[in-house]
């Protein structure tokens, strides 16, 4: 069996919390590892952003990256890609042709994979399982501007997806429910596999040791934040929870800091986008502007550090599907205070393994977070509440049941032939 994987608008390799990388990457990268190690290979077919990338990079044993030039070698508007979709699958089909390789299973990723996935078909005629990570409905319905709204068009392939690939996967029931709310899915095509995390790399570490490694300061209360620089993260209610906090006449409230994971780091406000520069606006609004630190998009192999030394690592989205970055903080033995949208209310198991808070809610985050800051006891008791759930999320769970998956659509596809030979 040998799988191509298409992620065409982001590559696996790329730096988290950038504008086009974050838990869909992780995602990719560690589930075609963890095929690779039990023995099924993976090519990743994504579309470089750099002349200079090779065509192939190994991740690992049996799995590969394949950078495509189609359009622009910079990052690129999503949307604009379907320009250019013609031109990456024609490079994609090309590749195989010069490698003399032919696949089994197309497994593609995130709607514009997916159409890309369809016209593959067409020519290789293997089955096609996808996975959404998010859905455009799901987004408009608490998009708060023009600029977060996603397109018609999105809308509309993926609701013609949901009809023509051979089968769905979502993250959560939550998850294949949305699917079928919003877009009339055949629930008989969506199986459900949860994510997963890297239970070696993320890992309980001693607070004092990780923030000493990243040179962050020792005595301070540190909330971290972890995603993309978008309206969708809720970053500005952690923003305005830290002024309620320190505004607060606790022990604690002056020594509180927040510290963001994503966008651009604070010495390059010139590459800020629009939201980044919206949350600057905010913090100098508020007088935190000090004590609210850009990092800019980190090295995946620091992130475990980063949730180790957080006192409470917060993910204050409106929504997510699954919420990745939650998980890899739970696996840490992280207080996690969470929003109760979408996936998250699932993976985080509100009081046991983790704090939940509505949406959107400024004054019910800094409530939880408080709660935390002030009570040792219950910040233990989640901590090893967040250690049993994550044990639940391994990759090799994950990836044994998408291999029967795969099997199952394979031998799916082997009896429909089957049945045409006997019809001719």
């Amino acid at each position: 069996m040998r799988i191509a994987m298409l992620s065409v608008h982001s590559s696996p390799l790329a730096r988290l919390g950038g504008k086009e990388a974050g838990g869909m990457n992780v995602y990719v990268r560690e589930l075609a590892r963890e095929l690779g190690a039990r023995g099924v290979p993976v090519d990743i077919f994504t579309r470089s952003q750099n002349r200079a990338d090779p065509t192939i990079e190994p991740l690992s044993c049996g799995v590969r990256v394949v950078n495509l030039h189609a359009g622009p070698p910079v990052p690129y508007d999503k949307n604009l890609l379907l320009t250019y979709l013609p031109e990456f699958v024609s490079r994609v089909r090309c590749f195989a042709d010069g490698e003399d390789l032919t696949y089994d299973l197309i497994h593609s990723h995130y709607w514009l994979s997916g159409e890309a996935a369809l016209r593959l078909r067409r020519s290789w005629g293997v089955p096609v399982l996808h996975m959404f990570h998010t859905l455009g409905a799901m987004k408009n319905s608490v998009a708060r501007s023009q600029e977060e709204t996603e397109t018609s068009l999105r809308i509309g392939i993926e609701r013609r997806l949901m009809r023509e690939v051979d089968a769905v996967v979502a993250a959560t029931p939550l998850d294949k429910a949305q699917m079928v709310w919003n877009y009339g899915a055949d629930t008989e095509r969506i199986r459900v596999v949860p994510c997963g995390v890297d239970l070696k790399r993320f890992r309980p570490l001693d607070r004092t040791e990780a923030r000493a490694s990243l040179g962050l300061p020792a005595q301070e209360r540190l909330l971290l934040c972890v995603g993309r620089m978008e309206p969708l993260k809720g970053m500005d209610a952690l923003i305005r929870a830290l002024a309620q906090l320190r505004a607060g006449d606790r022990p604690w409230s002056a020594t509180v800091q927040v510290l963001l994971i994503g966008g651009e780091g604070e010495g390059e406000p010139e590459r800020w986008n629009s939201e980044q520069r919206r949350l600057d606006a905010l913090r100098r609004e508020l007088g935190v502007a000090a004590v609210v630190r850009f990092l800019g998009a980190q090295p995946q192999q620091l992130l475990p550090a980063y949730l180790a030394a957080a006192d409470v690592v917060a993910v204050p989205s409106h929504y997510e599907s699954f919420g990745m970055v939650a998980l890899e903080a739970l696996a840490c033995g992280a207080v996690v205070v969470a929003s109760h949208a979408g996936g998250l209310a699932l993976t985080i198991e509100d009081e046991r393994s983790g704090l939940l808070f509505p949406p959107d809610d400024h004054e019910a985050l800094a409530a939880q977070i408080a709660r935390v800051l002030d009570d040792e006891a219950l910040a233990a008791r989640l901590r090893a509440g967040a250690l049993r759930r994550a044990t639940e999320y391994g990759w090799g769970n994950v990836a044994r049941r998408i291999v029967a998956l795969y099997e199952d659509l394979l031998d799916r596809r082997a009896s429909e032939r089957a049945a045409l030979r006997s019809v001719g």
